[in-house]
């Protein structure tokens, strides 16, 4: 548990109860589901232990990171979807929840300093990022899955995309760490951060555009693909869009409906942008979603005055512990989401 807890943020005993409402629904194996009798993804997955290294709950934040090295595939990439001790969904593996153990990896270590736990889990970490790479076009993106057989499926995300830039930031430093060189790992960071600010074409090319989800409009700014005043006139575009006086960040543009987890990964966002004010705002606001077993409601129908969907998930309670980390500087991962710092030769960083 850290030791110092402010209350300026949240509410007091937030961060252990929070805590136990993840470590109630992980399971024997260390799968860590949406709630009790759902399926566990490797993203959200990795977001729920993410609040629980913040926690100080190390030994089952490692756990989870074992569940996933337990159930790493041969290519280094993972099933959409893991029920019961099997995989429950095996039509595609996508790219950005595979990327993302590197971000859970990274940030273990921040907090633990553990050099051990580090070098246990870098070939999984970079079978997994292989993978991904492997999944790169000539023009930056990187497709957002695989099918059942391994067959790319043709087309790119601007959210997955982004995700995975913030999780090669964490690999390279991984790797850095370890004193592994991976100038590759760099070039396809670079091209994908080019592809992402310069290249909209190639993104939603098949199907319908996801402009309307407001990850789409702050995931670039949460990952470090826009900074500075790049970054802040992108929030201000559309924050009239997507943010809700006194509620919080819409899911998406045209329903009423607000959700805690993004609105999270928006404080973070405002954060990095220096939007302190506006970050604490939003965030002290998303605690009355908290139910009295320490879950937090996923989101609220502000037009019925409903909670909505009745689902306490495992990677929303993870969310809130990182913006909690993120404003209140709980740990020496707080400023992961919030700045982007690449622990690498000179030369090297010089590509990204």
């Amino acid at each position: 548990m850290p030791a110092l807890v402010p209350t300026e943020f949240f509410p007091a005993g937030f961060v252990r109860d929070s805590a136990r409402y993840i470590l109630a629904r992980q399971q024997t194996d260390g799968a860590i589901p949406w709630f009790d009798g759902h399926y566990a993804d490797p993203w959200d997955h990795v977001e729920a232990a993410m609040g629980l290294s913040i926690a100080g709950e190390f030994a089952a934040a490692e756990k989870a990171y074992r569940w996933l090295a337990d159930n790493q595939l041969p290519d280094g990439s993972w099933w959409v979807a893991y029920k019961n001790g099997r995989a429950h969904n095996t039509e595609r593996r996508e790219s950005n929840f595979v990327a993302y153990i590197a971000t859970g990896i990274w940030h273990h270590y921040l907090i633990s300093g553990d050099e051990a736990f580090l070098r246990r889990y870098w070939p999984v970490v970079e079978r997994a990022v292989d993978f991904v790479l492997g999944l790169q076009t000539e023009h930056g993106e990187i497709h957002w899955a695989v099918d059942t057989d391994g067959r790319p499926l043709l087309d790119a995300l601007i959210t997955g995309c982004s995700s995975i830039y913030k999780s090669l930031e964490c690999a390279l430093n991984i790797a850095h760490r370890l004193g592994c060189s991976r100038p590759r790992w760099m070039h396809a960071r670079r091209a994908l951060g080019f592809a992402l600010r310069e290249k909209p074409q190639r993104f939603d090319r098949t199907w319908e555009s996801k402009a309307r989800f407001s990850m789409d409009w702050f995931y670039p700014v949460l990952t470090g693909v826009f900074s500075g005043a790049a970054a802040r006139a992108r929030l201000q575009k559309k924050w009239d869009e997507f943010v809700v006086a006194g509620l919080g960040c819409r899911c998406v543009n045209d329903e009423p409906w607000v959700t805690v987890a993004e609105s999270c990964e928006l404080t973070m966002a405002l954060l990095a942008v220096g939007e302190r004010g506006r970050a604490a705002k939003l965030y002290r606001g998303l605690h009355r979603w908290q139910d009295r077993d320490g879950g937090y409601w996923t989101g609220y129908v502000y037009r019925d005055m409903a909670i909505w969907p009745e689902e306490k998930t495992t990677w929303t309670v993870g969310a809130m512990l990182l913006a909690a980390d993120a404003l209140a500087g709980l740990t020496p991962a707080s400023k992961l989401f919030t700045s982007v710092r690449l622990l690498q030769d000179p030369a090297l960083v010089a590509l990204s």
